[in-house]
């Protein structure tokens, strides 16, 4: 079965990639969005489009609840993770790890998003924001 689907990657890897542009675009004028970035001579693939927002877990909660499935697919940071106990940052030690394993939160993406649904998400994680769902 994969071996079928693997004729469809490089598809459906472009596929992400314009939509995380398209959410590039939409989230622009969200001051307490921060989108990812790619540096650049690299591509990302996009298999997830991860933001970082004040007040996660409510913003979750509230995209949740207007029927937008936004998720946390890392909610631990990797200097918490159990393979690195021998390694853990003393309080305080990782703070950027930290804070960002506060705020981050995975919007809708597959290859066949579409524009009014990308459309959909933003205008809910607006309303998330401003407290209003």
């Amino acid at each position: 079965m994969l071996r079928a689907k693997l004729a469809r990657l490089a598809a459906w890897n472009e596929a992400r990639r314009r939509a995380a542009a398209r959410y590039d675009e939409l989230l622009a004028t969200l001051p307490d969005v921060t989108r990812p970035g790619t540096r650049p001579g690299n591509v990302h693939v996009s298999h997830l489009y991860v933001v970082r927002v004040p007040r996660r877990d409510d913003v979750v909660r509230r995209l949740n609840a207007a029927g937008v499935g936004a998720g946390i697919h890392y909610p631990v940071p990797v200097h918490r993770q159990p393979a690195f106990a021998g390694y853990r940052c003393g309080p305080g030690g990782c703070p950027v790890a930290d804070r960002a394993g506060g705020e981050i939160l995975s919007l809708p993406l597959f290859p066949g998003i579409t524009a009014e649904q990308q459309e959909r998400v933003v205008s809910a994680l607006a309303e998330a924001l401003a407290g209003e769902l």
